[in-house]
């Protein structure tokens, strides 16, 4: 159980975090000075008070306390608290009596815990990536545009976002109007994109799959489950490539199963904090986007507005498409 929602609250955080300011905003300390008092206290119904709505649904009170119990007996009260970084959700080293574990709180607007997530601190030495070294193809069929994409943010709005996204590409599928849906775009299924085969660029492992997170209604986001239905696939040469928005219960694969190149993930959704069916896709040089830096993605051989191109990252408003 505990394994399930460290996982399900790291995306409650993934793709809500925003380059922050360098120095801890009043809010956040504020927020986290109190959740350090309460937790010490043993105080787990003060600290779920301190929820949004949405994150005591996620996380009822009797499970709250079962958790926070189950923390304070591993690590005991906390000693000190560091803020390590504050792009986004304030990260903290947090030593305690029995060891120190690394604490994410995501405040929201009205001063609510609305993401939380508690695991083991680990001093993190990630390797430095320019660039992807796998040799990918595009994670479809057929062509589909890139609606987000480059390196400068006129071009990738992801480019000033968490450092882990900073090279995302988010894709979809237009037709000859531009347009990516067929008729009015009222619902899901009138979208190009959605229910398409997502499959994957190269061989790799299953590190993690997110399921079960409701398709919104186009134009109607999902900032909760940012992410959606999520996976997440390790190449040999480590680098980290997550998907996510698939389809709700459309996900074919397993947590730890070893995919080939072109292998069937999931079909496209419109699952977390998404307006319309669409793919995000981006690489990171480690599991735990938290420190993670993103990765330039370079596809091997590939379709541009119709020319091949070889060894190409794409940027906005280019079609493309594999072989």
């Amino acid at each position: 159980m505990k394994h399930v929602l460290f996982s399900l609250l790291t995306f409650v955080l993934l793709l809500l975090n925003t380059q922050g300011q360098q120095e801890e905003r009043e809010p956040d300390k504020t927020v986290a000075d109190q959740f350090v008092k309460n937790y010490n206290a043993g105080d787990y119904e003060a600290i779920f008070a301190s929820f949004s709505e949405a994150m005591q649904e996620a996380l009822p009170m009797p499970r709250a306390k079962l958790f926070f119990a189950g923390v304070k007996t591993q690590y005991g009260n906390v000693v000190e608290r560091t803020l390590i970084s504050s792009a986004g959700a304030p990260l903290y080293k947090t030593r305690c009596e029995r060891g120190t574990f690394a604490l994410t709180l995501n405040v929201g607007a009205t001063g609510k815990i609305i993401g939380l997530y508690i695991k083991p601190y680990t001093e993190v030495d990630l390797p430095k990536m320019e660039r992807t070294k796998t040799s990918l193809i595009l994670p479809f069929h057929e062509e589909w545009t890139l609606f987000w994409g480059g390196d400068t943010p006129e071009q990738n709005y992801h480019v000033s976002a968490h450092p882990s996204q900073k090279h995302a590409m988010d894709f979809v599928i237009r037709d000859e109007r531009g347009r990516s849906y067929r008729t009015s775009g009222q619902n899901n299924e009138d979208f190009y994109a959605f229910g398409k085969e997502l499959i994957a660029p190269c061989d790799g492992e299953i590190i993690l799959v997110v399921e079960g997170v409701k398709d919104n209604k186009p134009g109607v986001m999902n900032p909760f489950f940012p992410t959606g239905n999520t996976v997440v696939l390790k190449t040999d040469n480590l680098e980290y490539m997550v998907f996510a928005h698939f389809k709700q219960r459309s996900i074919k694969i397993e947590q730890g199963q070893r995919v080939k190149q072109g292998d069937l993930l999931g079909l496209c959704g419109n699952s977390g904090n998404s307006s319309e069916p669409h793919l995000h896709f981006h690489v990171q040089n480690g599991e735990d986007m938290n420190p993670a830096t993103g990765v330039k993605c370079f596809f091997a051989e590939i379709f541009v507005n119709g020319e091949k191109q070889s060894g190409y990252s794409p940027v906005r408003n280019e079609k493309v498409k594999n072989k």
